[in-house]
C-alpha cells in the first residue's frame, strides 16, 4: 500500500487543524461576549423599567390625592356624578398602570391598591353622610376635611414607594 499519494492531504489537514481550532475559539468567544452584552442591556433596561414603574405609580398616587381630585371635573356636577367620574378615572388609571406591579414589591402594590380603595370608599362615605340637598362645593369641602382628619394612606403609600426605591437603587 502506497500512502505517498495521501501525503499532501495529510499535510493540508495538519496545517488546517490549528486554524479550525482558532476559528472555533473565536466564534465561541464572540458568542460569549454577545451574551454578556445582552445581559447587561437587559439589566439596564430592567432598571429603566423599574424606575419608570416607580415614577408612574408616584404620579398615580399624586393624582389620587383628594386635593387634586376636587379640581379635576366641572363645577356644575352633582356630588354623585363627581363620585362616579372620580371612581371611573381612578379605576381606569389603576388598570392602565397594573402592569407596573411587575417592577415594584408586593407590599408597595398592596399599599397602592389599598390607597385607591380607601379614596373611593371615603368619597362614598362622604356622600352618604351629606344631606340630599348638598351641592358639589359642600361635598368637596367635607371630602377634603374627612381626608385631612383621617389616615393619610396616599402619603403613606408614597413614602413606602420612595423608601423602597431608595433601597433598591443603592
Amino acid at each position: 500500500m502506497d500512502f505517498s499519494q495521501y501525503l499532501p492531504y495529510a499535510a493540508a489537514f495538519i496545517i488546517a487543524i490549528p486554524f479550525l481550532v482558532l476559528c472555533r475559539q473565536f466564534v465561541y468567544s464572540y458568542i460569549a461576549l454577545k451574551e454578556k452584552e445582552l445581559q447587561l442591556l437587559s439589566v439596564k433596561s430592567g432598571g429603566e423599567n423599574r424606575l419608570q414603574a416607580y415614577e408612574r405609580m408616584t404620579l398615580f398616587l399624586e393624582r389620587m390625592k383628594p386635593a387634586n381630585l376636587v379640581n379635576k371635573f366641572d363645577k356644575n356636577l352633582k356630588p354623585h356624578e363627581f363620585i362616579f367620574l372620580t371612581e371611573k378615572s381612578i379605576s381606569e388609571e389603576y388598570d392602565y398602570n397594573s402592569s407596573q406591579q411587575l417592577y415594584i414589591s408586593k407590599l408597595s402594590w398592596q399599599n397602592i391598591t389599598a390607597a385607591k380603595n380607601n379614596i373611593i370608599q371615603l368619597a362614598h362615605k362622604t356622600y352618604e353622610n351629606l344631606s340630599s340637598d348638598s351641592n358639589l362645593e359642600e361635598f368637596k369641602t367635607v371630602f377634603l376635611m374627612n381626608y385631612v382628619n383621617g389616615d393619610d394612606y396616599v402619603s403613606q403609600a408614597l413614602e413606602n414607594l420612595r423608601r423602597e426605591y431608595l433601597i433598591l437603587s443603592k
